[in-house]
């Protein structure tokens, strides 16, 4: 049985590891698609003709025109990391000018389980708006790894040591897909 994961992914550091996760998602026998903000696109550019050989299936970070088929099999689990502060805030809110904002929030209206990796350093973290995000997304059943056992925010200007937790990230849609629904938040 094929497990589709699409991988969302906002323009933050550990975007230039994808590849890399990807390999790691497809040993533990995940079909991949890879999905970016038009930022990380920008940022991957050179590299996107690489990532949709490595996927099999095209990336994608700008909605197709209407009547177009979708080039992509149905997901099963949704990973959007690192997610940032403006992407959080934005799916948070249902503002879906981006392309892998509004395929996560539409994700979660069809029953898709969710996972989601915040990639924001402490002083964005302590931003209002940044928690009530977090509450919004978790009331929808997305499970957002945050806090202690998960990540947590960088120093501004930095990285926590060890890097980003790619491996805890693909741990927990492991454990989503084998529990066979929607995670109930975290």
């Amino acid at each position: 049985m094929t497990r589709t994961l699409y991988l969302f992914c906002s323009a933050a550091p550990p975007v230039f590891d994808v590849a890399s996760v990807i390999e790691d998602a497809q040993r533990r026998g995940w079909d991949m698609c890879l999905g970016l903000t038009p930022t990380a696109a920008r940022w991957l550019e050179h590299g996107l003709d690489g990532l949709a050989a490595l996927t099999g299936h095209p990336v994608r970070f700008e909605y197709d025109l209407p009547g177009q088929p979708d080039p992509w099999p149905a997901a099963d689990v949704v990973l959007f990391a690192p997610a940032t502060f403006t992407a959080m805030n934005e799916w948070a809110l249902g503002l879906t000018a981006k392309f892998v904002v509004s395929v996560a929030t539409q994700g979660v209206g069809k029953g898709v389980p969710a996972v989601v990796m915040p990639c924001v350093n402490e002083a964005h973290g302590q931003h209002p708006a940044f928690g009530t995000s977090v509450a919004t997304l978790r009331a929808t059943g997305a499970q957002v790894l945050l806090g202690e056992g998960t990540h947590l925010a960088d120093p501004p200007g930095g990285e926590l040591p060890g890097g980003f937790p790619w491996g805890v990230a693909l741990n927990a849609v492991d454990a989503v897909e084998r529990a066979g629904q929607a995670p109930a938040g975290s």
